[in-house]
């Protein structure tokens, strides 16, 4: 107890460095943007805001089929035994051994003749953590399990957001091949009034041929549209641990692209530094590195190791356990090292450059996070206001085809006039269905920013 009391911890005490943050965003809040602190249960579903039963089926599906999920989940059983393996150095170690021994003296020298020893110990040993080395590793290991917990929960955010975007992407695509589909019937029908008016001496074939080209043109789209929607699809199969293909049945029939809500909180930066998963883990890697240059300094001073065996020793094995003869030993051990060629104090400067490369990571995990959130948030606003341009074009451009064509069809307009009134209605509508797609994609970010969705796997989990 004297030599336990007389114990110290080598090493640097870990202290969570203190990370200066402005109390509001640069960026101008608008678009539906509130810089309220968000509720823990919108953040932790924020796919129900959406109101799409299927996104939320997928993404259920994903929380327990996704591979990526998984393995995450093996490395922190991992980073937990191991955690189990540095306490265990705390404790004393307790082996049996047993043995026998047969020998045979020379006739010359002796009776010639064979004889055994068995023999059977309990052998005990202690390596009594004095100057802490044992006690920095546990410390160590037990920010590892930690920083693995972040790790799982990072995986989950992004896993949740991959899901979401590629199902928003699988809508966006299907809305624009509805788009061009129904472009196409309207371009067919100008090209079949076209060759009418051609055959009945009304205009020349040049009105025709512009009219084919133009609906093949539009025809010539749908086969990449279709293409992408086909990787859409895949993608989400992948994210839920499936087969490519096996999602298809379930979203094959078209619906809306979901809508973002009118009201999205925020927050303030603070917050997302306390929640993001990355910044939380790089900080558990900055206590693990920290505990690790204790580890290495510990190597520079003394251990004290004590030990003992006993057991019986008989010359039969019948008699091993009867026998009165009992072997007892017991000593201590002192080691310190003299001379290594400076290989200790390099290994503490290797762990102390170490530990500055992990509060530099911190460090550049806290301006990512900060750069993301500021980037989502302006794009979020930005395209909410593209697409009501966009939208109203497209009202226009509509508005504009279809006087285009009653002209054309009196003959008081040149055919050029309706080809270029088709062409922007097109590009107008498949803007307006990216566009509707990109702001809901934002919104799914913005909530990936803001280190959304982690919770959902641990429901009652208190923020750190």
């Amino acid at each position: 107890m004297f030599v336990l009391s007389g114990c110290v911890t080598v090493g640097p005490d870990y202290v969570q460095p203190e990370t200066s943050v402005s109390t509001n965003w640069h960026t101008q809040i608008k678009g539906g943007i509130i810089s309220e602190e968000m509720g823990h249960r919108t953040l932790a579903a924020w796919w129900t805001i959406l109101n799409d039963q299927e996104l939320s089926s997928l993404i259920d599906r994903a929380m327990s089929g996704n591979l990526d999920l998984k393995k995450a989940q093996a490395r922190l059983r991992e980073a937990r035994a191991r955690r189990g393996v540095a306490k265990a150095g705390l404790f004393p170690t307790l082996d049996s051994t047993g043995s026998v021994t047969s020998s045979r003296s020379s006739k010359d020298t002796g009776t010639g003749k064979t004889s055994d020893l068995y023999s059977a110990s309990f052998d005990a040993g202690w390596e009594l953590d004095i100057f802490g080395g044992l006690r920095r590793s546990v410390e160590a290991a037990g920010a590892d399990l930690e920083a693995s917990h972040e790790d799982l929960r990072d995986v989950l955010v992004s896993l949740l957001a991959e899901v979401a975007l590629n199902y928003v992407e699988v809508r966006t695509y299907q809305t624009r091949i509805s788009v061009a589909e129904e472009n196409l019937k309207v371009q067919d029908e100008t090209h079949q009034l076209s060759k009418w008016r051609y055959q009945a001496g009304l205009s020349d074939e040049l009105a025709v041929q512009q009219a084919r080209y133009n609906l093949e043109s539009t025809r010539s789209q749908i086969p990449t549209l279709r293409t992408g929607l086909e990787e859409a699809m895949n993608r989400i199969a992948v994210l839920l641990g499936e087969q490519p293909g096996k999602v298809h049945e379930e979203l094959k029939k078209p619906v809306p692209i979901p809508t973002a809500p009118l009201k999205v909180a925020v927050g303030v930066p603070a917050d997302v530094l306390r929640r993001r998963p990355d910044v939380r883990r790089t900080e558990r890697e900055l206590a693990a590195q920290t505990a690790r240059v204790g580890v290495a300094t510990a190597d520079l001073y003394p251990k004290l190791s004590l030990s003992g065996s006993i057991g019986p020793e008989a010359l039969s094995l019948n008699g091993l356990f009867s026998s009165a003869t009992k072997t007892v030993t017991g000593g201590s051990l002192i080691t310190w090292p003299i001379f290594r060629g400076g290989a200790i104090r390099q290994n503490i400067e290797v762990q102390s450059a170490l530990q500055e490369q992990a509060l530099i990571q911190y460090e550049a995990s806290v301006l990512t996070a900060l750069e993301e959130v500021e980037n989502t948030l302006a794009a979020y606003a930005e395209e909410q206001q593209r697409r009501q341009s966009l939208s109203v074009a497209s009202e226009a451009a509509r508005q504009a085809a279809e006087l285009a064509q009653h002209k054309y069809e009196a003959g008081l307009t040149d055919f050029t006039v309706v080809l270029d009134a088709q062409r922007s209605l097109l590009s107008f509508q498949d803007q307006l269905a990216q566009s509707n797609g990109t702001v809901t994609s934002n919104l799914i970010k913005l909530y990936k920013a803001l280190g959304g969705g982690w919770k959902s796997l641990y429901p009652d989990e208190e923020e750190k």
